[in-house]
């Protein structure tokens, strides 16, 4: 690959508030770019403002930047129109993983966007030359999954549509490294790579635990202390949110096969409402963390 430029967009927008679109406006912020985030109402924007800003007070309490908190916030701003994206270099979306709605939000913002800037989905699984399709300026736009939670997450994965531009791609790689992330570059397929294994592994953990082979804990501790990974799939589930997984899971069974079919207790688990963390229990009781 070629040599890339590191510097960060001055004017960055996100469109999502959540957990992810909160995480990714801080990893902005706190790199030095104008960040504005877009939510359908003003409650939501509220709470996104709320969210960015705990999260930049949790970094500056751990020492982690030299700026105060009111220079870090200065550079924020939250918003219900799309319009806020008129100036921005790069729009990075993060809304829900339904394809209808990723599509129409993608449409909003690139109808809104001058056309040198780049638009960047946050998708975990959905198809971005699918996507790229349903736009009029295909070659600006890529994938730029970033991985909860992400003012921790060291990775990056740059998901290149058929229609990504190569200097899309490359300034795509540039702004991970100035984040001080690492980028793996993968073509589109479906689930990519990280949700791809990850979703995998988490299936399979699942039907241990449906069939009774060993409790969620020690299954997750296997993983832990046996292969070295930071959570095991089934806690990992319950902080992405079981909702979520079993979303990229019907994906890939549609497009990969029985393999990926979801376990019936995921199913359950999501229609009685134990989404993970965000509702208090999934595979674990996080009551107390809530």
């Amino acid at each position: 690959m070629s040599e890339i430029e590191t510097a960060l967009p001055a004017r960055v927008g996100v469109l999502g508030g959540g957990r992810m679109g909160a995480g990714i406006a801080h990893a902005f912020l706190m790199n030095g770019s104008h960040v504005v985030v877009v939510e359908r109402d003003q409650d939501s924007a509220r709470a996104a403002l709320e969210r960015v800003t705990d999260s930049v007070a949790k970094s500056i309490a751990r020492g982690q930047v030299a700026e105060s908190h009111d220079q870090i916030v200065a550079r924020l701003a939250v918003s219900t129109d799309y319009a806020a994206f008129t100036d921005r270099e790069l729009v990075v979306e993060a809304v829900p993983e339904i394809w209808e709605l990723k599509v129409s939000s993608l449409q909003k913002v690139e109808e809104n966007l001058g056309e040198t800037a780049i638009l960047a989905s946050n998708t975990s699984s959905l198809s971005m030359s699918g996507l790229a399709a349903e736009l009029r300026r295909p070659a600006n736009f890529l994938g730029l999954h970033f991985f909860n939670p992400v003012p921790a997450s060291t990775l990056i994965e740059v998901v290149i549509a058929k229609q990504s531009a190569a200097e899309v791609i490359d300034k795509a790689r540039g702004w991970v490294k100035a984040l001080g992330k690492t980028a793996v570059v993968v073509n589109d397929a479906p689930g990519f790579a990280s949700s791809r294994l990850g979703v995998a592994i988490a299936l399979e953990a699942m039907r241990m635990v449906e069939e009774g082979v060993a409790t969620a804990e020690d299954i997750d501790n296997a993983m832990v202390l046996g292969y070295k990974h930071p959570t095991g799939p089934l806690k990992t589930t319950d902080i992405v949110g079981l909702d979520v997984r079993l979303g990229i899971a019907e994906y890939l069974h549609e497009t990969l096969g029985d393999r990926f079919a979801p376990p019936q207790i995921l199913r359950d688990l999501v229609e009685q409402g134990h989404l993970g963390r965000k509702t208090g229990r999934g595979f674990y009781d996080w009551s107390d963390s809530r």
